[in-house]
């Protein structure tokens, strides 16, 4: 089964059933709720007044935006993490970069550390870091920018960014990572990072689920 939907400014529901709901994240929208400012609006507190209690499955990061599975009892909750933790689903974002690189496909495996530094980054860290893979193909490029898709096969915190931090490559509007401080002279509102593609086996039925989001409307000022 295939869904295809448009990324807008607001929260999304596209798929949903008595075990899950699939939404798209805008950017800017907690996953879960902040450490520090309960205020904050996040994932759960925006659907729970319409869809009841929900179990988080998986995180995006704050500044992306893109596709989420949430799970609607405890049951499907168990199964959809069993699936996260036996690298069972797939994940795909299109991220806008800077500068464009001089390869077509990369695949990087070196070993991650989340909370690394004061500022909470991950970091590369060969010593003390865990296996963490991404997969990179260049989509399009121009001369400035390019179109780069990043398929996760592990789910580290921030794991693209810190992934393409070593090789100098900025997510454009990305404020924590910036080898090349590019998105300093760009008048982002956001992080142009966002999950396109989810595919996963429905919880209940083991039916292989595949929806897809087209990317937001900034990508193409740059691309």
């Amino acid at each position: 089964m295939t869904e295809s939907i448009s990324a807008e400014d607001k929260l999304i529901v596209v798929f949903s059933d008595e075990d899950i709901l699939v939404v798209v994240k805008p950017s800017g929208l907690l996953s879960v709720a902040d450490g520090y400012d309960q205020n904050l609006p996040y994932l759960s507190k925006v659907l729970s007044p319409t869809w009841g209690k929900i179990w988080m499955v998986h995180r995006l990061d704050r500044e992306t935006s893109g596709l989420m599975v949430v799970a609607r009892n405890p049951e499907a909750h168990r199964v959809l993490n069993q699936q996260f933790r036996d690298h069972q689903v797939n994940k795909i974002y299109h991220a806008v970069i800077s500068p464009p690189p001089n390869w077509v496909e990369l695949s990087i495996n070196t070993p991650l550390r989340v909370n690394a530094d004061r500022e909470h980054r991950t970091r590369v860290d060969a010593l003390r870091g865990k296996h963490a893979q991404t997969e990179l193909r260049l989509l399009r490029s121009n001369q400035n920018y390019a179109l780069l898709e990043c398929r996760i096969l592990t789910g580290y915190r921030h794991q693209i960014r810190a992934h393409l931090y070593p090789l100098g490559i900025t997510i454009l509007g990305d404020r924590l990572y910036q080898p090349n401080k590019v998105s300093n002279s760009l008048n982002l509102t956001r992080m142009l990072l966002h999950a396109s593609n989810l595919s996963f086996n429905h919880p209940s039925t083991g039916q292989l689920l595949s929806f897809d989001s087209p990317d937001p409307i900034e990508f193409k000022q740059f691309i």
